[in-house]
């Protein structure tokens, strides 16, 4: 086996390891975002219209989120450099099918189905290697500052190259874009090397993963009813709880009698954790919720087309990246709970500049203050949730609430879409109002992130000792991870 970066040193060891797990996290982030500026112009080509862009995309999140834990389980099944490749490859395929999709059903199965599952297994890999390459804590926190920071521009930055694409050529050659990138990372990845050889026998649970990929399918989908059929969204609110509940009391039977769980209930015991998770769950809903109700808006109530329409997200391009990129420099200043609860203030901040200046100016440059503070709140503050959930635990139990970490944050995302998307396509007519009704409902949910942030110790204690007895302890596993 090859020298890891943590022990020779090199930096170009690094750069070689890093650069396709980096790029990989980019390009799925990328891909959650850079339809919101496609919409008009996939809607005319499909023959749909923007519910049916606004399901594609919400379905793609939303299987990430599903299928995230059952894919990192599978990594020590399969081996992490298996499952990298194997979900790069289904990514591209599902990049190429997208590309020549006739209709709304083959872009689904394409962008949402086979991209989605692709994503879920090879997000689980980048945490892994990385956490297995960089043993010491200096060296492996720049690592995840780099490689959650291009998630985090990734997903900021998806609706202006999505744009400038489109505009240039077609929807279409985004997906093609999309397709190079993943042929880029496998041809980087030859040099990888799996420093732990996969353990077919590890049991995995299917039970688990089906009753809970079923309750959260329910949930998101439920939401998505809400301004076509209030009694269906009813009925699929109540089918997904009632899953979500048999899953939990399923992984409850499970360990009682001995056996791996999908996912362990121990590690919703940690108070700390499970605040840091809200506030995760919070951030990816308010950046994708709000890049998908000011893409649609721009599109169907201002007239713009997808290069203007990505061109005003450049905002909040630059505002993650100087955060993000200033994020080490502020961590060794400022305390983890100082730094998320500054970011939700200026999030919230930037959602009331979008609600005030849009309302009052028809002007492009209305929207540039707003998205500008809410790329720089949410900027800040990816990184130290993601630190404060994973601190929460000892190393031996990393893999297990990483896979809950991304699973939550990609859930996030889903509802930022479904909820907020489905206030404003349900009242596209009203205009202004509709969009106002949008941003009100995320800056609820920013509220509500504010005070879990509020509720969070000033100077968590890190975990000492053995493990708690909360599932399998062997497998080494990430830490902070970015949701894709």
């Amino acid at each position: 086996m090859t020298s890891t970066p943590a022990t020779t040193g090199s930096a170009a060891a690094s750069r070689r390891l890093l650069a396709p797990l980096a790029l990989a996290q980019f390009i799925c982030s990328f891909a959650g975002s850079n339809m919101n500026v496609m919409i008009n112009d996939i809607s005319r080509d499909l023959d749909t219209t923007v519910k049916g862009v606004q399901i594609t995309i919400t379905l793609f999140l939303l299987i990430m989120a599903i299928l995230m834990i059952p894919g990192s389980k599978l990594t020590d099944r399969w081996g992490r450099k298996r499952c990298f490749l194997l979900g790069l490859t289904l990514y591209g395929i599902g990049a190429l099918l997208s590309t020549v999709s006739p209709g709304l059903g083959v872009l689904i199965l394409g962008n949402s189905v086979l991209e989605g599952v692709g994503t879920a297994l090879l997000i689980p890999p980048v945490y892994i290697l990385t956490t297995m390459a960089f043993s010491d804590l200096p060296s492996r926190a720049r690592a995840f500052g780099m490689i959650s920071g291009m998630g985090g521009i990734g997903a900021a930055a998806g609706p202006l190259l999505g744009g400038l694409i489109t505009t240039a050529i077609s929807w279409r050659a985004a997906f093609v874009f999309q397709a190079a990138i993943v042929a880029t990372i496998i041809f980087l990845s030859r040099r990888i090397v799996d420093p732990v050889p996969p353990d077919p026998t590890r049991p995995f649970d299917t039970v688990g993963a089906i009753l809970s990929a079923v309750g959260m399918f329910c949930v998101v989908f439920g939401i998505l009813q809400a301004g076509r059929d209030v009694a269906l969204m009813a009925v699929f609110l109540a089918i997904g709880a009632v899953f979500l509940v048999w899953f939990l009391l399923y992984i409850r039977a499970q360990e009682r009698a001995g056996k791996e769980p999908l996912l362990s209930t121990g590690l919703f015991r940690n108070r700390t954790s499970n605040l840091g998770l809200v506030t995760q769950n919070v951030q990816w809903m308010l950046l994708m919720g709000t890049s998908f109700v000011v893409a649609v808006f721009l599109q169907t109530a201002r007239g713009y087309n997808a290069i203007e329409t990505g061109l005003i997200f450049t905002a909040a391009t630059v505002g993650v990246l100087v955060s993000s990129l200033a994020a080490g420099r502020l961590a060794k200043r400022r305390a983890q709970r100082t730094l998320i609860l500054g970011g939700f203030v200026v999030t919230l901040a930037g959602i009331g500049v979008l609600l005030a200046l849009v309302k009052a100016s028809s002007r492009v440059v209305a929207f540039t203050p707003g998205l500008l503070l809410i790329g720089l709140g949410l900027g800040v503050m990816l990184t130290p949730s993601i630190n404060v959930v994973q601190s929460s635990f000892p190393e031996k139990l990393q893999g297990e609430i990483s896979g809950l970490s991304r699973s939550i944050s990609n859930l996030g995302s889903s509802f930022g879409t479904a909820i907020a998307g489905t206030i404003l396509v349900s009242n596209l007519a009203t205009g202004n109002r509709s969009y106002a009704l949008a941003m009100i409902t995320l800056a609820v949910f920013a509220l509500i992130g504010l005070a879990a942030a509020l509720r969070l110790p000033a100077n968590p204690e890190q975990p000492s000792g053995p493990a708690p007895d909360v599932g399998h302890p062997d497998s080494p596993g990430p830490p902070p991870p970015r949701p894709g």
